[in-house]
């Protein structure tokens, strides 16, 4: 074979590879993820959609956007397609929350953090003590307020409620 060619193609094939490690790094921080290797997925734009989390023990169960194993921890990656709020909503914290415990029970190691991230950035939300117990405490809430006849709106947000799918149903939407 040409030495020239074996030296055109060595060229050809290192700008092909630089390009799509460039790509695939754009992808990477477009969708707010951290460096490391994505070990889930449930965007399916990353090979296939998982099975969800189940937790036996906390009879919760979930589908967290992403988990990106970095360093030997499992990190779970929520994302919203709104901007980003001046602090996170309670509601995103907990679901985070609750991949965070997920992760800490089918992984057997609590994650120091999981990740937020909105259209136009990304959050870390450290996973506390203080929030795993508040999430613990609306996990137990929840599971009491199944039992009940009636269980009132806990918000008060028209767009909420014009997005919900119990509107014409329900004795407490907001006037919108």
């Amino acid at each position: 074979m040409d030495t020239t060619f074996l030296l055109r193609l060595i060229a050809v094939l290192a700008v092909v590879g630089v390009t799509l490690l460039l790509w695939s790094r754009r992808l990477r921080r477009k969708a707010g993820l951290p460096a490391g290797r994505v070990v889930y997925s449930d965007t399916g734009t990353w090979q296939r959609c998982e099975r969800p989390l189940f937790s036996q023990r906390y009879r919760l169960s979930g589908r967290p956007d992403y988990l990106v194993e970095v360093k030997g921890t499992t990190i779970p990656v929520e994302v919203k397609s709104t901007r980003r709020p001046p602090t996170p909503y309670r509601s995103h914290l907990m679901q985070l929350a609750a991949y965070c415990l997920l992760v800490e029970d089918t992984h057997g190691q609590s994650p120091p953090y999981g990740l937020l991230r909105y259209s136009d950035g990304t959050v870390r939300v450290d996973y506390t003590s203080q929030l795993r117990s508040a999430l613990l405490a609306t996990l137990d809430e929840m599971s009491r307020s199944r039992s009940r006849r009636d269980v009132s709106r806990s918000h008060d947000e028209p767009a909420r409620c014009r997005r919900c799918g119990y509107r014409n149903s329900c004795d407490q939407r907001l006037a919108t």
